[in-house]
């Protein structure tokens, strides 16, 4: 049985989609109640939740077992102090509390705020103070506490922190005031309770430039991942799903919990020590993964396995999504899987903007199509809009309304907010174009675009040709200053292993490039490096490859 009156029918088509996807919004919308302790009355015994870590420990939670620890865990919140409002940082990696504390939060009314364990003292003191934090909430890492103990001296909001492991002296410990609480939590009325234009969610954007903004999400937010999951991810009831994210990353909430669950399909949870290829595909042949969703660098290191070495017959739908997908990584893993990706494109501020939807043929390396509820366009920078095959930036209009799902504003900041949706537009800051049947292919960031000798050049086409010689396990595009041409072609490369930097590596590459894409794309300098300069998000940091040339 699923929540049919939420998820709707199924579409014949991408125009049916588009054109007929209607969603009404009930008042007062609380995920935590109207979606996981509805499954917990209805179909108590459904499954919800399957979390496994490199120790060997597998648990698994029902829509029931979610209900009563939330329950519990939102009076033991309570009971610290924590109300409707409130701001609580979450930085709990993979680990299964996580779930169990924000759902607690959502029924409390409370500001759930997750967050990277890689935040230092600097990033903990900002966000700390920017958002007001009230209480946070860790894993049991003696570095990362000792980095929240060092934040807290400059942080005076904070009045609790709370671990979910061993004592910390003046800490409180989580399961302990968990188990202690009431299985049995009241659902708040009146003025107590969060309404749908209240805050749940603040999200830290990494940014490439200055300090991260704070991105807001209202109550009515989950109900926006639908789309995600249903209609992009193509879980079904029953299944079981995995997005492979840490919860500090709003892509979590993507594929992690809202969509999945109101369409009936259980989340997969692998609180992995490290990224290894071969422990993954394993975890995924063990556990029988019917759909699954990663960035184009997992794949990149899952095709260079041995795949038929795991029993992947479950799955039965790959998506992909975090950054372009470069079309010879969709085509390796067509050829040995018999699976298609299929991409898509959002932000932290929004939900899916565009994407490879089901019942749609997928273009390698294109974003798709725009998702329903976004009125999309590709405009020059006078606003005009341009021509089949132009360049332009993606924008977003918003003047007859706005998409389920897409942000609230940009906490404590109006003007900031303001000039997000000056003009009934939103700006995404990313360029693209568009082909003659509506396909999206991503380009770059409007100020990641090169100059040269009069030609425009994305780095991401670039990025994506260089990417197809063996040689290349990461690459990043930039521009430096040139008399002659204005601009030229920069590429940063990490080598696969097996391969050293030389003249003639470099010779090679271009010679690929030019062969690959059109000649005056390649880099005429290439340098070697070990690791690329990225956000705690794991964006590629452009700005610091182009400042440390300007030095």
């Amino acid at each position: 049985m699923l929540l049919y009156d939420y998820i709707g029918r199924d579409y014949a088509s991408y125009d049916d989609l588009k054109e007929n996807y209607h969603l009404s919004v009930p008042e007062n919308f609380n995920f935590a109640f109207d979606i996981v302790d509805r499954y917990a009355r209805e179909q108590p015994s459904k499954e919800a939740l399957v979390w496994t870590n490199d120790a060997g420990e597998d648990l698994r939670f029902t829509f029931a077992d979610l209900k009563e620890s939330s329950d519990r865990c939102a009076n033991y919140f309570s009971s610290l102090g924590i109300k409707k409002g409130d701001a609580v940082l979450l930085i709990l990696r993979r680990r299964y509390e996580f779930w169990v504390a924000l759902l607690a939060l959502h029924k409390l009314g409370a500001i759930a705020c997750p967050a990277t364990h890689l935040l230092m003292v600097h990033d903990l003191e900002y966000r700390f103070n920017a958002a007001g934090i009230k209480a946070v909430v860790t894993i049991d890492e003696s570095d990362l506490q000792d980095r929240v103990d060092e934040a807290l001296k400059k942080s005076p909001t904070v009045e609790t922190f709370v671990t979910i492991g061993k004592n910390r002296p003046g800490w409180k410990e989580f399961h302990a005031g968990v188990d202690a609480s009431s299985p049995s939590f009241v659902r708040p009325t009146g003025a107590a309770s969060a309404g749908n234009d209240d805050i749940m969610l603040l999200y830290f954007t990494s940014g490439t430039t200055g300090e991260p903004k704070m991105v807001q999400h209202n109550f009515a937010y989950p109900l926006g991942h639908i789309i995600t999951a249903k209609y992009w991810h193509n879980v079904t009831d029953g299944g079981l799903h995995l997005t492979v994210a840490e919860t500090g990353w709003a892509k979590a909430m993507w594929g992690k919990i809202y969509g999945q669950w109101i369409a009936g399909a259980a989340v997969f949870v692998y609180d992995m020590d490290a990224f290894v290829p071969e422990k993954l595909l394993q975890k995924m042949a063990d556990f029988h993964i019917t759909t699954f969703c990663a960035p184009p660098t997992i794949y990149r290191y899952m095709i260079k396995e041995d795949l038929k070495k795991y029993d992947l017959s479950a799955l039965r739908y790959c998506t992909i999504a975090g950054e372009p997908l470069n079309p010879e990584v969709y085509n390796k893993f067509l050829s040995i899987t018999g699976l298609k990706l299929f991409e898509a494109y959002g932000q932290t501020e929004l939900t899916i903007v565009l994407g490879n939807f089901t019942g749609m043929e997928p273009k390698p390396g294109s974003m798709g199509k725009p998702s329903p509820g976004y009125d999309l366009d590709i405009v020059r920078p006078d606003g005009s809009s341009c021509d089949t095959g132009e360049v332009g930036e993606i924008i977003i209009r918003i003047d007859r309304g706005r998409p389920f799902g897409m942000f609230a504003g940009y906490y404590r900041d109006e003007e900031l907010t303001a000039a997000a949706f000056a003009d009934g537009i939103y700006h995404t800051g990313d360029t693209a174009w568009r082909d003659e049947d509506g396909y999206y292919w991503f380009v770059g960031r409007t100020d990641d675009m090169i100059k040269s000798s009069g030609y425009r050049i994305g780095p991401f086409e670039v990025e994506s040709a260089l990417l197809t010689h063996p040689a290349v396990l990461e690459c990043a595009i930039t521009a430096v200053p040139d008399p002659d041409r204005g601009q030229i072609v920069k590429a940063t490369v990490v080598l696969t292993k097996g391969y050293t930097g030389s003249p003639e590596l470099v010779k090679e590459l271009q010679d690929h490039v030019k062969r690959v894409t059109a000649p005056y794309k390649y880099p005429r300098l290439v340098e070697f490096v070990t690791e690329l300069p990225k956000t705690i998000s794991g964006k590629i940091r452009r700005v610091e490859i182009r400042e440390n040339d300007q030095k």
